[in-house]
């Protein structure tokens, strides 16, 4: 799941949204030992520990507005992740619920990620590239009228990184979940609303 799509879910169900990404941020922003630790360590650019990243995940998943499901965005991103959080959930007696795979060509795909653009305000994600994603007024808001940013690796050039690594560990990670026979796949190649309503039936059922 993406990050639009993940909100949309988010909205519909009423469920937490949950990123390793923004809860280290979140943590960075607070002070003590453990802030300052991440901090110099994202400030060096280095990658977090994974221990570091799953313990903040653990505390968030057993916050209460998890205990009718959240959705995991961007995590895990390989193989030793997903064992990892298998273990957390086995101490905690959950099942891994549903893993929902977006299947889309390579070329679409950079397209849309060149061209994604997000609220900082709302969060409110956006597309120039996207026909029913686009912003009324070119580069503001829909809700705040605010500016749209634009994240920094969002360009072609990277997406071919960011690809490649996505084959060399993100397709086995597949393969391990799908041996628990918890894969679904979608097909995103069309339009963000068929993309949900795929998945919303997926739910469904």
């Amino acid at each position: 799941i993406d990050k639009a799509e993940a909100e949309q879910i988010k909205a519909d169900y009423n469920i937490p949204s949950i990123s390793t990404g923004d809860l280290l941020r979140d943590v960075v922003k607070g002070t003590g030992e453990k802030a300052d630790a991440i901090r110099e360590i994202l400030n060096s650019g280095a990658l977090v520990p994974d221990e570091i990243a799953l313990e903040l995940l653990k505390d968030r998943i057993s916050q209460a507005d998890c205990e009718n499901g959240y959705i995991l965005d961007g995590f895990p991103r390989n193989v030793s992740q997903a064992e990892a959080y298998d273990k957390i959930l086995e101490e905690m007696k959950r099942d891994a619920g549903l893993v929902i795979v977006l299947d889309i060509d390579k070329e679409i795909a950079k397209s849309r990620i060149s061209g994604r653009f997000t609220c900082p305000s709302c969060k409110r994600i956006y597309n120039i590239n996207t026909g029913d994603m686009t912003p009324k007024k070119s580069g503001l808001c829909d809700d705040c009228n605010v500016e749209l940013i634009q994240r920094s690796d969002d360009n072609p050039e990277t997406y071919d990184e960011r690809y490649n690594t996505y084959l060399e560990k993100t397709e086995p990670l597949i393969s391990y979940y799908d041996k628990k026979g918890i894969v679904y796949h979608v097909d995103s190649s069309t339009s963000p609303s068929a993309t949900h309503a795929q998945v919303v039936k997926i739910l469904g059922e």
